[in-house]
């Protein structure tokens, strides 16, 4: 029952992440993203990988959070990216649930889900911090993702998913999209 508490916070999380623009709904959505593959790496028997995916994402959280102060939720025009969220989230439980076969389906659907989702928001975005923060909780869902197969590998991915969740947000942003197009104009 946890662990599928667990897959749901990490649709959830990765949703927010998706409906928002703002750098608080971002940290917001990436810290539930984070509490949700932590608690689906301690579940896995991974100590060391949920300490590391925590310690990774909530920095990373952390960092979005400081950098705004706008929760940018559901702006105008969202709709279609609701969609998206609701239709991943059902494909991805009928993908994990009833397609593949064995133990772990709520890992299943939360790497399933996170990956679709974060990938549709890295190509649909121009907003430097967005895609930043799809990044980093794409790199958490690779993380994780190892942990599906049946040799267990280890807390090695998660470590390094957390490394990549902390570091992608210490990547300087650059100028805004109306920067360039302004010195692009004018010059």
């Amino acid at each position: 029952m946890i662990e599928i508490a667990a897959a749901f916070l990490t649709w959830l999380g990765a949703a927010l992440v998706v409906l928002a623009d703002g750098r608080r709904g971002l940290a917001l959505g990436l810290a539930l993203l984070t509490a949700g593959f932590g608690v689906l790496a301690l579940a896995g028997g991974q100590p060391a990988g949920a300490a590391a995916v925590a310690a990774g994402g909530l920095i990373a959280s952390a960092r979005c959070w400081r950098s705004g102060n706008t929760w940018g939720l559901m702006p105008a025009g969202s709709t279609a990216r609701l969609v998206l969220c609701v239709a991943s989230a059902l494909l991805a439980l009928w993908v994990a649930a009833a397609v593949t076969t064995g133990p772990g389906a709520p890992l299943r659907f939360a790497v399933l889900v996170v990956i679709g989702l974060m990938g549709a928001r890295i190509l649909a975005s121009r907003e430097n911090n967005v895609v930043l923060t799809s990044v980093a909780c794409f790199g958490l869902a690779l993380a994780a993702a190892p942990g599906i197969g049946t040799p267990s590998p280890g807390s090695a991915p998660d470590i390094l998913g957390g490394l990549i969740a902390a570091g992608v947000m210490f990547v300087p942003a650059g100028p805004a999209q109306g920067a360039i197009k302004g010195r692009a104009g004018g010059g």
